[in-house]
C-alpha cells in the first residue's frame, strides 16, 4: 500500500492551509477530521441566507501583508471592521476603551487630556491602597491599570461570567495591560488589514482543501487511523496537546463557550455584529448577529430575517468542545512538559491552538504554516 506523505488530523485553518502548501509541493495528502464537516472553528453554517459563525465570531486582521495576500489569492475578503459594543444596565459603551467610551462614562470629559486626567486619578487611588505592595489578583491589577469606573462597569462582571469566578480569585497576570485609546475610534484592532471572506469562511477552506483527499466523521483516536504510521509517512496533528499523549502526564484544562442561536423575524436585530454585555443581569456575554461581517447597507434590510447567537462561558468538562487554553501557572507548566514530548516525536508536526495550548489567532497560525518546512 501507498503511503500518504501526511496525514493532517484536523481541517481548521491550521491543518486545511498545511494540506494546501503539501499539495502545492507534490505531497500526497489526507485529511481527518472529526466533525462532519470540515474547518475546524470557522466553519459558517448557513441559515436564511446568512453565514452564521457555529463556533463563535471569528474576524481576520492582521498586519502582515504577505498573510492577507495569500488568504485573498483563495478568496476576497470584504471590508468588515470590528467594532463591538458593550451594554452594562442599559448603557451603551464603545470598545475598545477610547474617547467616546470616556465621554458616555463621564460625559463631562471631551478631550484627551481630560481623559487622562481622569483615568490617572482613579489609578492613582487604587495604587495607594495597595500600600506599595503589588497588584495580588485580577481585580487589583485591572484598577491599577484603568481606575474603578472603567472596571466596575465593562470589566469586572464581564470578566467573571468569563472565568466562572471573582476576579478576587483571579491571577493578576491574565490582565498585563489594557488599552487606552485617547481618541475616537471604534476600531478595535491596530492591524491594517481585516475582514471576513465574501460567502464566509468555507469558501476559505474550501479553496484550501481543493482537490485534496478529505474524510469526516473520523474520530484520529477510535480509527484505524491512530496506528497512522501504517498509512502515512508524517503526521500533522491540531487535536488537543495532552491527548495524544493519552494525558500521561496529567490533564490540561479548556475554556469553553456554548451558543443559543436563534432567527429573529426582522432584518436588523441590534445593529452591530458584536455586543458585549458587560452585567451580570444578563448571563450571557455576548450577542453576535452574524448579518453584520458580511451586509451592509440596503443589504441588511434586503435579507427580510436574521440570525443572532447568545454565547455563554461554562466551565470545561470531558466530552465538550476544548476552546481556549487556560493561562495560568499549572496549565502553563504542565503544556511545556508535554511539548518537550512532542519535540521528541518523530515524524510528527503539532499545530493549532489545540496542538500547541497556546491563544492563537487566525494570522499567526496561517503565519506558523507558510513558514513551516515541507518535507
Amino acid at each position: 500500500m501507498n503511503k500518504y506523505d501526511y496525514l493532517i488530523v484536523g481541517s481548521g485553518l491550521y491543518g486545511a492551509t498545511f494540506a494546501y502548501r503539501a499539495k502545492k509541493a507534490g505531497k500526497s495528502v489526507l485529511v481527518i477530521e472529526k466533525r462532519p464537516q470540515l474547518g475546524g472553528n470557522v466553519y459558517c453554517e448557513n441559515i436564511e441566507g446568512i453565514n452564521v459563525h457555529k463556533y463563535g465570531a471569528h474576524i481576520f486582521h492582521t498586519d502582515n501583508k504577505a498573510i492577507w495576500e495569500f488568504v485573498n489569492s483563495i478568496v476576497e475578503f470584504n471590508r468588515y471592521t470590528n467594532s463591538p459594543i458593550a451594554i452594562y444596565n442599559g448603557e451603551i459603551y464603545n470598545l475598545p476603551f477610547n474617547m467616546n467610551t470616556f465621554n458616555r462614562m463621564w460625559p463631562e470629559v471631551h478631550t484627551p487630556a481630560q481623559a487622562k486626567a481622569k483615568i490617572d486619578e482613579q489609578k492613582a487611588e487604587a495604587v495607594a491602597t495597595l500600600g506599595g505592595r503589588e497588584p495580588q489578583n485580577l481585580e487589583e491589577q485591572a484598577l491599577c491599570l484603568v481606575g474603578k469606573d472603567i472596571f466596575n462597569k465593562l470589566i469586572k462582571e464581564y470578566t467573571e461570567k468569563q472565568w466562572g469566578r471573582s476576579c478576587k480569585e483571579l491571577p493578576s497576570f491574565i490582565i498585563k495591560r489594557l488599552p487606552v485609546r485617547m481618541i475616537f475610534d471604534n476600531n478595535y484592532f491596530n492591524d491594517r488589514y481585516q475582514g471576513i471572506p465574501i460567502g464566509g469562511y468555507n469558501k476559505l477552506i474550501e479553496g484550501l482543501l481543493m482537490g485534496i483527499e478529505c474524510k469526516t466523521s473520523i474520530d484520529f483516536f477510535n480509527s484505524k487511523y491512530k496506528d497512522w504510521r501504517k498509512y502515512a509517512v508524517n503526521l500533522v496533528y491540531t487535536g488537543p496537546l495532552d491527548e495524544y499523549f493519552n494525558y500521561k502526564l496529567g490533564k490540561l484544562d479548556w475554556r469553553t463557550v456554548s451558543f443559543k442561536t436563534r432567527i429573529e423575524n426582522t432584518p436588523n436585530y441590534q445593529g452591530n455584529a458584536v455586543i458585549n454585555y458587560t452585567s451580570h443581569n444578563v448571563p450571557y456575554t455576548r450577542i453576535i448577529e452574524h448579518k453584520h461581517f458580511e451586509m451592509f447597507g440596503q443589504d441588511v434590510y434586503d435579507c427580510a430575517k436574521t440570525v443572532i447567537s447568545e454565547e455563554y462561558s461554562i466551565e470545561y468538562k470531558d466530552g465538550m468542545e476544548p476552546y481556549y487554553p487556560v493561562n495560568n501557572e499549572h496549565n502553563n507548566k504542565l503544556a511545556e512538559e508535554y511539548r518537550k514530548l512532542a519535540q521528541k516525536e518523530d515524524g510528527v508536526i503539532f499545530g493549532g491552538r489545540l496542538g500547541q495550548y497556546k491563544y492563537l489567532d487566525m494570522a499567526p497560525v496561517i503565519e506558523q504554516v507558510l513558514n513551516q518546512k515541507i518535507l
